[in-house]
């Protein structure tokens, strides 16, 4: 039969002990380590756990041994694709493990990134996964703070507050700009949405691309600071043919601007390629659909995430990588959309 609660009215982990006929020792391993406890222990923990309905206590863990089991995700949206494969890389990774995973929404904003940071420092979480590189001091001071294995992810730096993985943001904008123009394109414009530090590093290799092939002309870039979607990548092209008339290529810094992008050739009677070439940014599943399949830069999300949570749980066991900054690298899908145009 069950026991009954103590007066504070939790069950405490001696009385799963008892009921188990195990150490308290051993029943608090049950929760931190349960590989490390035989079948037969493990079992009867396990019973005395669902019938006494005991909840970890993770406020009294946390402070018994400083940390949680808890590992912090900041991301900045929920509702972006390009975020939804990096959960998955880290939910995956983090299968079977002892850890948890809490993720928190910055939106972009690097207040709330600092808030959300106050947040996780309050709760001792046992690693931290933060996306991006651009933090402000303030945030930087409260993660080396923490004193806690932390992976930013995305994308790769020169200063890792302590490991990274992610890409070169600018170096693929730049190999694709040098993909069209290699294909014989010269008009090539660019379109950016939201504008974050990542985008901007994307509109920096553009740049340079189209300096060093001496074809830049600022009136090639339109950009906004209104969040990306598909309506808004065929109202900027239309921005764009409006400054631009002999424009004769776009790249957009993500595919949804891509595919707005296509929408509007359509609607105009402009054929892709051989009146206008397009290139994205990120590879969603839908750029190969497209008709004509779409050309985009594809990014390694979910092994992102994947790599940031064995990052993180590795080094947690005392195995830090030899190298901490773990460059992905990227791939340029090359489709029907930028190729060179016919004779």
């Amino acid at each position: 039969m069950a026991r009954k609660p103590t007066k504070s009215g939790r069950i405490r982990l001696t009385e799963v002990a008892k009921l188990a006929g195990v150490s308290p020792i051993t029943a608090s391993r049950f929760f931190r380590n349960p590989e490390a406890l035989s079948a037969s222990k493990r079992q009867r923990v396990e019973s005395a756990v669902k019938e006494l309905d005991y909840v970890p206590n993770l406020a009294a863990r946390a402070l018994a041994s400083h940390r949680t089991e808890v590992i912090g995700v900041l991301i900045p949206s929920l509702t972006n694709n390009v975020f939804s494969d990096v959960l998955r890389g880290i939910y995956d990774g983090s299968e079977g493990s002892r850890y948890s995973i809490q993720f928190a929404n910055t939106r972009y904003s690097i207040l709330q990134e600092e808030k959300l940071l106050r947040l996780f420092q309050a709760q001792k979480p046992a690693g931290l996964i933060v996306t991006g590189i651009n933090q402000t001091p303030e945030s930087r001071r409260i993660m080396e703070s923490m004193k806690c294995p932390t992976v930013q992810i995305m994308e790769i730096g020169p200063d890792p507050v302590d490991m990274m993985v992610g890409f070169s943001h600018y170096e693929a904008a730049f190999a694709a700009i040098s993909h069209l123009i290699a294909q014989g394109f010269q008009r090539i414009g660019i379109l950016g949405a939201r504008m974050d530090p990542r985008v901007q590093r994307r509109l920096d290799g553009y740049r340079d691309a189209m300096k060093a092939a001496s074809l830049f002309d600022p009136r090639l870039i339109v950009t906004t600071p209104t969040p990306t979607s598909m309506t808004l990548g065929g109202a900027l092209f239309a921005d764009l043919l409006s400054q631009v008339p002999d424009l004769d290529a776009v790249f957009c810094v993500n595919d949804d601007l891509a595919l707005g992008v296509l929408f509007e050739c359509q609607r105009r009677q402009i054929t892709v390629p051989d009146a206008m070439a397009i290139v994205g940014f990120n590879d969603m599943e839908f750029m190969a659909s497209a008709v004509p399949p779409l050309s985009s830069v594809r990014t390694n999300r979910y092994e992102m995430g994947r790599n940031a949570i064995t990052m993180v749980t590795t080094a947690l066991e005392g195995h830090r990588p030899a190298e901490p900054v773990v460059d992905l690298g990227f791939e340029l899908m090359i489709r029907q959309s930028s190729t060179a145009r016919s004779a």
